[in-house]
């Protein structure tokens, strides 16, 4: 974004207002993967899940709310008081970044609505790609159950400590699908899906970048030459 001119700061908080779009779409989502999927739940008492969803649609809000008060700043100071200065350096600018992008979305409620419904039907259509390919292989399945289960996994791949969920990835879907699948297809179907959802766009991704803003668009010196001149 830096390269098509948008300057660094405003462009860090597009990106974070947009991820946390995606992350609380999914987890408004959850609710109805749970009441719908009793495959995956049968081990939860209906009481249990119904307090679990109500828990999961009140986070978004909470977090709202909460950014209007100084408490994050005080349970900040306090549960990073012991680590390091860069640490708790790097934690206060996430804190401040999150901030500023829910004081944004607040100031223009119907354009963040309209992005948050593109931004979620984009991941759905993403998604999509697995029954797809239950399509293709004339296999018998749920649409619910199937799109479900990808939001929870995606859900759990946004806060996954490897590069791009790698191996979390491909382990959930064994996980989630392997009683949905026939014996031998999961692992192709997990490899199927990462390609087509998330390699495939990636390469795309590159040769549009590439092509429009040369083949030094992550160059690091270039970003902090252009950071001077403003």
């Amino acid at each position: 974004m830096r390269k098509a001119g948008v300057p660094v700061a405003k462009a860090t908080v597009v990106v974070f207002v947009r991820t946390i779009m995606s992350i609380t779409f999914l987890i408004l989502l959850v609710p109805f993967v749970l009441h719908s999927d009793h495959a995956l739940v049968d081990w939860m008492p209906t009481s249990v899940i119904t307090i679990v969803s109500v828990l999961f649609v009140s986070l978004p809000i909470a977090a709202v709310l909460l950014m209007r008060t100084r408490y994050p700043e005080f349970w900040i100071i306090g549960l990073t008081n012991n680590f390091s200065h860069d640490f708790r350096r790097n934690c206060f600018i996430w804190y401040k970044e999150f901030k500023q992008a829910s004081f944004i979305m607040g100031k223009n409620p119907l354009k963040v609505m309209r992005a948050f419904i593109e931004s979620g039907l984009s991941l759905l259509c993403i998604y999509a790609t697995v029954p797809m390919f239950f399509l293709g292989m004339n296999i018998k399945f749920d649409w619910l159950q199937v799109m479900g289960r990808m939001v929870l996994l995606n859900l759990v791949l946004y806060f996954s400590p490897t590069p791009g969920g790698s191996g979390v990835a491909e382990a959930g879907f064994v996980v989630l699908f392997s009683e949905l699948l026939p014996g031998g297809l999961v692992g192709i179907m997990a490899v199927l899906w990462r390609f087509t959802a998330e390699y495939l766009p990636f390469l795309l991704g590159a040769v549009v970048s590439i092509r429009a803003f040369g083949s030094n668009v992550l160059s690091m010196k270039n970003l902090r030459k252009g950071e001077d001149q403003q």
